[in-house]
């Protein structure tokens, strides 16, 4: 119970009886980027390919979930982009959703890519080398991307999950994790957090 107690801790809006259907960070979850299938857990993550903490998540908890629920057939990782701490997160957002409409196993690699050569990227750069990679590593026309995330193509996409932060008052601390128990919001962390942390308070721990 100590850890779930913690976690509780961290969220205003722990107590709540709100669930993945009806909570408003999680407006529209089956048109976000995911691993793995709805109907079970639900690990809702606000992430910036801009934030350093966003890419320790991903180094360091990400591989557990999906090895442990993703892959265990427990249920889901999603992504929503919330672009607040680099300039440069900003058109790699566009980028991003411009992806996920030509195809999501590229857009997962567009976004390991980000956090992977994260001190690369400056807001004068990141659209060239975002074409470059998908042309060179995907099967998707980077440079098409590149076109669609200068007009802001795909806006309404990210918007929506900037909206869907903001209605649900998620401040801007990412990554902002929100965990949902079969379903049934449990609480709210921010940060790297452990997977071990994650998995107590899905009443996912062995033990």
């Amino acid at each position: 119970m100590g850890v779930v107690g913690a976690v509780a801790g961290c969220s205003s809006e722990a107590d709540s009886a709100e669930s993945v259907d009806s909570h408003p960070a999680a407006a529209d979850l089956d048109a976000q980027p995911r691993r793995g299938e709805l109907g079970g857990h639900v690990i809702l993550a606000f992430e910036d390919p801009s934030c350093p903490t966003c890419r320790r998540f991903h180094e360091n908890t990400l591989p557990d979930i999906r090895e442990n629920i993703v892959d265990a057939g427990k249920g889901a990782y999603v992504v929503r982009t919330y672009p607040v701490i680099y300039p440069w997160g900003e058109p790699a957002t566009q980028a991003l959703e411009s992806t996920f409409t030509r195809g999501s196993e590229a857009y997962w690699a567009l976004f390991e890519h980000y956090f992977a050569e994260q001190s690369s990227f400056d807001p004068d750069n990141v659209l060239d080398r975002t074409a470059m990679f998908l042309t060179e590593e995907t099967e998707i026309d980077g440079e098409a991307v590149a076109r669609d995330a200068r007009e802001q193509a795909h806006d309404d996409a990210v918007q929506a999950d900037i909206q869907a932060a903001e209605d649900a008052g998620l401040g801007e601390t990412t990554p902002i994790i929100l965990l949902f128990e079969d379903g049934e919001f449990v609480t709210k962390v921010n940060g790297s957090v452990s997977y071990d942390l994650i998995a107590e308070a899905l009443g996912e721990r062995d033990g």
